[in-house]
């Protein structure tokens, strides 16, 4: 047995092969924990009489090993702790599996779900522009020019279906157009919007907080959050890689007809995509992030907004110690704060999308009911 220190001198001093000799008595100094660093040669040779051999002495690489098998254990003992074991309370347990459970029942990142949807025009086989599209000038082109503009990421939306025998369908909108282009998406991505409300509803529906509120409560934090909810579960199919959600079946992809990031810098929602997948959260912290959002005390029409305000934050709470216990590491100490600001950023891109849609209804009374059908969700 020996203390880490004589066994760093004695690694040291076989590693470097270095020629010791005594100074003092010839080899026969007493060597004891306060004078063994006046002489290393009689150090060396007491560690010698004690049993302590080169040949047992690891390599480096060995060495190595053996800390990487150290740091895999540990991370190991951490993943493998049961949630109470890393500090959250018997409540945060409980509130997290909830959660769990309804993402669980509500949403299937293979979207095997989703089906009998409508393809745009130039995969359909049938389908036309209404006639009020057919022609568009004057006035009315300054219009259609002011929705195009607000509909700007939708319009440069590709989407690929791969079929069950393999095939694979394309579709990428017009590079150019007199505005009724965009319409011929609109119709499949009412479709995805109806299909992921209908799971966000659910989703709260299962959450017992939520089913505690009243009727009215639950509406406006419904339609308040849903957009927000929408793009925090996007983004768990999100490959930041290529810049595709990947929805089982169906591909979507923003196009850059300029190239390079210019894309990225004007488009809100592609940036908060590739911010929060930097960030690589666990499903646990998707869930947390989903409820936060959800239980806003501040959405117009809520009127218990003290309840709301204390379940928001015991979310919060919950998700900080969830951090906490399950990423110990310091490149994580700062990682709360981190998708607090991401759901700050999203609640401002909320607010962008809902005037554009404010606007967009002013404009034209034919783009109202697609409009409506895309992004409103039912009191029922």
């Amino acid at each position: 047995m020996t203390c880490e220190g004589c066994k760093g001198f004695f690694r040291r001093a076989m590693k470097s092969n270095a020629r010791l000799r005594c100074p003092f008595r010839k080899g026969t100094c007493e060597i004891t924990r306060k004078t063994r660093r006046q002489c290393q040669a009689c150090r060396l040779r007491k560690c010698l009489e004690s049993g302590m051999k080169k040949e047992m002495i690891m390599s480096d690489a060995a060495v190595e090993r053996r800390r990487a098998l150290i740091r895999k254990k540990k991370r190991e003992r951490i993943e493998m702790r049961p949630l109470g074991a890393q500090g959250l309370t018997e409540e945060q347990q409980t509130m997290i599996k909830e959660l769990m459970d309804a993402q669980m029942k509500t949403f299937d990142t293979t979207f095997s779900h989703f089906k009998n949807f409508r393809l745009p025009e130039v995969l359909s086989s049938s389908g036309e522009s209404p006639e009020s599209l057919q022609t568009a000038s004057g006035e009315e082109a300054t219009k259609w020019k002011q929705i195009r503009e607000d509909l700007c990421s939708l319009k440069v939306v590709s989407l690929q279906l791969r079929g069950e025998d393999g095939s694979i369908w394309n579709y990428k909108p017009p590079a150019e157009g007199c505005g009724k282009d965009i319409f011929s998406l609109l119709p499949h991505m009412a479709d995805m919007s109806t299909y992921m409300f209908k799971g966000i509803i659910n989703f709260a529906k299962v959450i017992s907080y939520f089913r505690r509120l009243p009727i009215e409560d639950q509406i406006s934090l419904l339609k308040g959050a849903a957009f927000e909810l929408c793009q925090l579960r996007f983004n768990t199919v999100f490959n930041a890689e290529t810049g595709t959600w990947e929805c089982g079946r169906l591909s979507y992809c923003l196009e850059d007809p300029a190239g390079g990031f210019q894309q990225l810098l004007l488009e809100p929602v592609l940036k908060f995509h590739y911010m929060l997948k930097k960030l690589r959260l666990r499903k646990e912290e998707y869930v947390l992030m989903q409820a936060i959002s959800l239980f806003s005390p501040d959405r117009p029409g809520v009127v218990q907004r003290s309840v709301v305000d204390q379940l928001q934050e015991r979310f919060a709470i919950a998700l900080k110690a969830y951090i906490e216990y399950s990423r110990p590491q310091p490149s994580h100490r700062f990682l709360f704060l981190k998708i607090m600001a991401m759901l700050t950023e999203l609640r401002s891109i909320n607010a962008q999308h809902t005037q554009r849609l404010l606007r967009i209804h002013d404009l034209h009374p034919f783009a109202t009911p697609l409009m409506q059908e895309l992004f409103s969700i039912s009191d029922d």
